[in-house]
């Protein structure tokens, strides 16, 4: 007892030891121990040490033995609690901390020990609680508050986390962590603005800070600030030179500027960082044809032999990458049946379900009439404004939008969802938005503020826009609004509503062999063939009800064979007068984001039209799918 007694002070001053100083400490702790092997103190207060150090193994047998011997002491407790969490031993540790919360349930740092060990879990409700019951003691507390945040948005309690990050910011502003949290929940939330102001703030208070400069440069790309988003790519290249990640996202934004040969040199030096992802080998053989020598092409072939480390994801990615790698050397049929293992592994893990998608094309062809249709667009709003292009996936219709957006008063927005946002707004404010055509239960001016709504939306989007004067025309190139067009007619009866169409197989095959990440209908034959038969039979339908000239349907093939005629024909039926830019499409610097990036770049070529094809026999699923529409060779509506 006596040794014990005498070496107390200097042990309980173990708390103010500086770090350079714990070597020491250790040293002498150690040696008491050797003088002593049951002193408490020493035993306490060196597998505290040892678990700071992260040397667990000797820190854990310590801290047993000490809490042994002194079984109510909640700090012993707490800390041979935080040894095992470092160790992975998490019930044990909860158990710890749980003790030590009997013994003290006021001990605030077991108190969130207990909730970060009950995260890491899983168990995020209960770690709520413990937070919540750790900042009853200690309101201000920014580790808590940034805990209890990072559960709440685990718990999909975005909004409520948000709350929480900010006031962890408000009692410790340069807490980088919460700032990284507080984007990252606005981000989730939409909220692009105030999620950018945040990185930039990280990257103003550290400018190494890997994370901040990485999701900044996302949110940039998705925001159109392109120039911003290339220059924090490079800084998160330059900050982690061996990931990956930053050169093949760097890449994505060059391609999507039209920058191909610099985004294929960063594609390859992501696959040179990371040869084993096939991402990054899908990206490359989009974005060019590679010889038969290509070291990467190569590369590609070795990975597919050696397939068992991957998992049904990456394979997809390969045997896409190959399937368009093979068909750009002709070599067609071994091309296709690596697109038909990349579709069966993708569609194996979709929960696509066609029946909602047809059933409700069926509905509106029952119960939609011209009278309906007319008798609404009567109080529609008079805007000449909105574009919408309309159609099937691979149909011709980037190469429209592309024609269309290099005209001087048009902006081309995209694939946007304004349309659907503006309707999910309207089913939130309005209990009669219901039924197949909702707009017939509203009042006139209920139905002006959805379109007015949908105006504002869409001058929000027009981005980088250079010219002197605002853009007479934009753009939604949302194919899939083909399912709205009785609604769109009745809101903005002016609008200029375009159906890019291409020959059905050729269509279908080309939607096979693209890899989609949202076009859930495209990775089974069968699917893919009934839901193109519905598509047409729903768009022949708005042909027999709408007025004449409604829809202006561009046939792809067409486009082809005159362009000059058909982009004249088309700029005609935009109201615009002619501008010779629309045949220099392939110039535009705008960014285009679809599958069809690379064939916009280039001027009009016809090898994609009449595109080899396999078999009847491997075909039947597409063909029988296809019905009556196999043989379609023009528009027919």
């Amino acid at each position: 007892m006596k040794r014990e007694t005498a070496t107390a002070p200097e042990l309980l001053a173990a708390r103010h030891t500086k770090p350079n100083d714990v070597p020491d400490f250790i040293q002498k702790c150690e040696i008491i121990l050797k003088r002593d092997p049951t002193h408490l103190q020493a035993m306490q207060v060196l597998g505290t040490f040892y678990a700071q150090q992260q040397q667990l193994e000797r820190a854990i047998p310590l801290l047993r033995v000490a809490q042994e011997r002194d079984p109510n002491n909640p700090v012993g407790l707490n800390n041979l609690g935080m040894a095992l969490q470092a160790a992975g031993e998490h019930d044990e540790a909860i158990s710890c901390f749980r003790k030590a919360i009997e013994l003290r349930p006021s001990y605030v740092m077991a108190l969130s020990n207990l909730g970060t060990a009950l995260a890491e879990q899983g168990n995020h409700e209960a770690a709520i609680q413990s937070y919540r019951d750790a900042l009853s003691i200690t309101p201000n507390d920014p580790v808590a508050l940034n805990n209890l945040g990072t559960s709440l948005r685990s718990t999909g309690r975005t909004k409520e986390a948000v709350r929480e990050f900010q006031a962890a910011l408000t009692y410790a502003p340069e807490f980088v962590q919460a700032r990284l949290s507080l984007a990252i929940s606005l981000s989730d939330l939409d909220r692009l603005e105030a999620a950018i102001a945040c990185y930039r703030t990280i990257v103003l208070q550290d400018n190494t800070n890997f994370t901040a400069h990485f999701n900044l440069a996302e949110l940039l790309q998705k925001a159109g600030q392109y120039d911003a988003a290339i220059n924090h790519f490079k800084s998160a290249c330059a900050l982690k030179p061996d990931d990956a990640m930053p050169p093949f996202k760097l890449g994505v934004v060059l391609q999507e500027l039209g920058q191909t040969d610099v985004a294929i040199d960063y594609f390859r030096r992501a696959i040179d960082l990371a040869p084993d992802y096939p991402r990054y080998y899908l990206s490359l053989a989009q974005a060019t044809k590679l010889a038969a020598d290509d070291l990467h092409f190569l590369a590609m072939q070795r990975l597919v032999k050696n397939q068992s480390s991957l998992n049904d994801a990456e394979r997809t990615d390969l045997h896409f990458a190959l399937g368009k790698a093979f068909s750009d050397l002709g070599a067609h049929q071994l091309s296709f049946d690596h697109f038909l293992e990349g579709n069966r592994l993708r569609r194996r893990y979709l929960t696509y379900d066609e029946k909602p998608t047809i059933n409700r094309a069926k509905q509106l062809c029952q119960s939609i009439s011209a009278d309906a249709i007319k008798e609404l667009a009567k109080t529609g709003h008079a805007s000449s404004l909105p574009i919408f292009i309309v159609g099937m996936p691979r149909s011709g219709s980037t190469l429209v939008e592309q024609i269309l957006a290099s005209h001087h008063e048009v902006y081309g927005a995209g694939e946007i969802s304004t349309l659907f946002d503006i309707f999910h707004s309207a089913a939130s404010k309005f209990d009669r938005w219901q039924s197949v055509f909702p707009l017939k239960n509203l009042t006139d001016a209920e139905r002006m503020s959805i379109s007015e709504d949908y105006l504002d939306r869409l001058h929000k989007l027009v981005n980088n826009w250079t010219r002197p004067q605002a853009p007479t025309r934009i753009i939604n190139k949302t194919l899939s609004n083909y399912q709205h067009i009785a609604l769109i007619h009745a809101l903005f009866p002016n609008a200029r509503i375009i159906h890019t169409v291409r020959d059905p197989i050729d269509t279908c095959l080309s939607c096979f062999s693209t890899f989609f990440h949202s076009q859930d209908f495209t990775f089974d034959l069968g699917e893919l063939g009934r839901r193109y038969r519905s598509y047409r039979e729903l768009m022949e339908h708005w042909h027999g009800i709408l007025p004449n000239g409604t829809i202006y349907d561009v046939r792809y093939e067409e486009v082809v064979e005159d362009l000059e005629q058909n982009a004249r024909s088309l700029i005609a039926y935009c109201g615009l007068t002619w501008d010779d830019a629309c045949l220099n499409f392939h110039k535009s610097k705008r960014p285009v984001r679809t599958a069809s990036v690379q064939q916009v770049r280039k001027p009009i070529y016809r090898s994609s039209v009449g595109r080899w094809r396999p078999d009847d026999a491997i075909l039947r699923p597409l063909l029988d799918g296809l019905g009556s529409y196999r043989r379609d060779t023009s528009p027919g509506m």
